[in-house]
């Protein structure tokens, strides 16, 4: 798979979770919500910290928490073009992209909407408002709405790219990562058959 093909992937993954977040960050109030289905709510919800709303105590946990995610993305990054790279199996490839796309989605929101965005605490949220926004660099709130009867985390579309990525590379590990030796012998097979 080429490695323009997978920054198609993740582009596309951040416009849709970056437009789906701008929306519900500028039309609802911190924990609104409204009823899609009998199981599917939208509902606004902001996280400080990690998955779950797991937060790093003390003064500098937020600013600790976005830096490790910067570190943990240029690795994730450096796994998608060595991958490509090597030619890995497009399985992997599209999973490390999918990983990469919601890593970064969320790491925009984390470093950049306590800048360009209002609180949301009893009032729907401006973009670029005269006065500043709520916070400063690398102290946003991950902005989730998708929630299910059935299953009781908020999340968005950066979770859900990361959580099908890691699902992807669990359920087919063995066409992510084909054992070498397994291939030379394929290989020599082949090679025996010709």
């Amino acid at each position: 798979m080429s490695f323009k093909k997978a920054v198609l992937i993740i582009f596309v993954i951040l416009l849709i979770d970056q437009i789906s977040k701008i929306y519900i960050k500028t039309h609802f109030v911190l924990g609104e919500e409204t009823d899609v289905f009998n199981w599917f709510k939208i509902h606004f919800v902001e996280n400080k910290g990690m998955a779950w709303g797991v937060q790093i105590p003390g003064q500098y946990g937020k600013l600790v928490l976005t830096l490790f995610r910067l570190i943990a993305i240029a690795g994730i990054g450096y796994w998608l073009w060595d991958g490509v790279r090597k030619q890995a199996p497009k399985i992997l490839i599209i999973s490390v992209a999918l990983i990469f796309a919601g890593a970064f989605g969320n790491i925009i929101d984390s470093v950049f909407y306590g800048l360009i965005f209002e609180d949301s605490y009893g009032q729907v949220a401006n973009i670029f408002p005269e006065a500043g926004g709520y916070g400063t660099l690398f102290h946003g709130k991950v902005v989730d709405m998708f929630s299910f009867s059935f299953f009781n985390p908020v999340f968005n579309v950066a979770d859900s790219s990361i959580s099908i990525g890691v699902t992807i590379l669990i359920l087919f590990n063995r066409k992510a990562f084909p054992r070498k030796e397994i291939k030379q012998l394929v290989d020599s097979s082949m090679e025996v058959q010709d």
